[in-house]
Formats: C-alpha cells, sequence, structure tokens
C-alpha cells in the first residue's frame, strides 16, 4: 500500500523531481562502502536503540508472535527459539553468524544448546556492546564476536546463519553473497537465512531513505535471491 501511494504520488511529480529519482544511483555495497553504510546506520549509539528494541537481547529484526498477548521480549525470544530449531542445532556443533547486529542471537544459540558461534558485523557500537554482555553472562569462551565483513569469513561450519542482513547485500550481489554461503558450509551444512522481501521487480529504493536512513540497502524479491541461490548449488529446503 506504501508504495502504491508513492507510485501515485509520483504522477503529480513536477519534471526535476522525477528526473532526481530516476538518475538516483543507489550507493555501493562493496567491502569499504559497506562498512560506511552500516556506521551510518547502526553506529548512532547504543544508548538510543536501548531505548526502543527489547530489553532482553537488542534484536533489532522482526519478533516472532506466536500469540498476541506476548511481550515484545517474549516475541524476540520465540523468533531466536524458532530460528535454532530451523537450524536443528546441537551440542558442540559450530555456527557462523553473519550480520550479527548486538550480538544476542549468538549468546542465545551458545547459552540454549551449546554451540560454538563465531559472529560477524563491521559495526563498532554493535560489536562492542555484543563482546560485553558475553563477558558479562560467561558465554565468551563459545562466542567469538569479529568485527569484519561477511566476505572475509574463512573455513567451514556445520551451520549459518543471517537474520535481516540480506537487505545490505545489494541485488548485485546476491550470487556472490550465495556462493560464500555454499562454500562455508560443509556436505550436510544448513544455512538459515531471514530477510524481508517485496513482491516487486525490481523495486527501486526510496532515494530519501538510501541516504539518510539505509544507505546502500535493497529489499529483494524472491525471484532475486532464488537466482543467487540455484547459481550456489544450494538447495532451497524450506
Amino acid at each position: 500500500a506504501l508504495y502504491r501511494a508513492i507510485h501515485q504520488a509520483r504522477q503529480k511529480w513536477p519534471r526535476w523531481l522525477e528526473a532526481l529519482w530516476r538518475n538516483h544511483a543507489p550507493r555501493s555495497t562493496s567491502l569499504s562502502d559497506a562498512r560506511d553504510n552500516i556506521h551510518h546506520h547502526y553506529d548512532l549509539g547504543n544508548d538510543f536503540y536501548q531505548l526502543w528494541l527489547d530489553s532482553a537481547e537488542m534484536q533489532y529484526t522482526c519478533a516472532y508472535y506466536e500469540r498476541p498477548e506476548l511481550s515484545l521480549e517474549q516475541a524476540q525470544l520465540a523468533k531466536l527459539e524458532h530460528v535454532c530449531r530451523k537450524l536443528r542445532l546441537r551440542p558442540g556443533m559450530t555456527v557462523v553468524e553473519a550480520g550479527c547486529g548486538w550480538g544476542g542471537l549468538a549468546r542465545y544459540m551458545a547459552r540454549h544448546y551449546g554451540v560454538r558461534v563465531p559472529a560477524y558485523n563491521v559495526s563498532r557500537e554493535q560489536i562492542s556492546y555484543a563482546r560485553t554482555q558475553a563477558q558479562k553472562q560467561g558465554l565468551d569462551k563459545l562466542i567469538d564476536y569479529i568485527e569484519d565483513d561477511y566476505r572475509n569469513i574463512q573455513g567451514q561450519y556445520d551451520a549459518f546463519v543471517s537474520v535481516g542482513m540480506l537487505e545490505h547485500v545489494g541485488v548485485r550481489d546476491l550470487p556472490n553473497y550465495f556462493g560464500h554461503v555454499h562454500n562455508m558450509l560443509t556436505d550436510d551444512g544448513v544455512a538459515l537465512i531471514h530477510t524481508i522481501g517485496n513482491k516487486t521487480v525490481p523495486l527501486e529504493t526510496n532515494p530519501w531513505i538510501d541516504r539518510y536512513i539505509f544507505p546502500g540497502g535493497r529489499i529483494p524479491s524472491l525471484s532475486e535471491t532464488s537466482i543467487g541461490i540455484e547459481k550456489s548449488r544450494l538447495m532451497l529446503t524450506d
């Protein structure tokens, strides 16, 4: 509905404003630019995000309301448990996480499932918060929060997980992203990748959003992600 409203409004725009929209070039998501994009949004200060995120694990993305009466904190924990069940975690597994945010999922996996988690993120503020919380909760021996880009992840793992990060990859980089996920997994490894999606191809990113809110951000469609999955030889199972 929002994008229909934007489309209708654009029919009445003056020519110079329409030209500004059409000539807007989305920001790059190269290694150096991706770091700048993430700093722009996620390094505003942890105190700011603590004002409105859940108090338990500082989850940024999509709570899971199994029942409508759940609190935000309960719904976010339900989301973490839902992710873990889909990954079929077992003690002793190693799970690599890309775009770990404030580290809540990594701590949940380590605390409740006894898995080892190298968790990657390029946000200084988020990594600092995550390391502090892991130490306070006695989980730092199971979790390694690494300030680096997902493209620099090395090795193979039992599972790969990413929640709410695919929107920052960029559509042109999706095949490379899924190819990298394939190379990170063992022969029987499992990946769970969460993203917000759209039903419009292509979906133009609002220039104002791209400049001030989510530089380099792009909400992919299922068809756009499927191309990358197929080229990488991953199997879409769920």
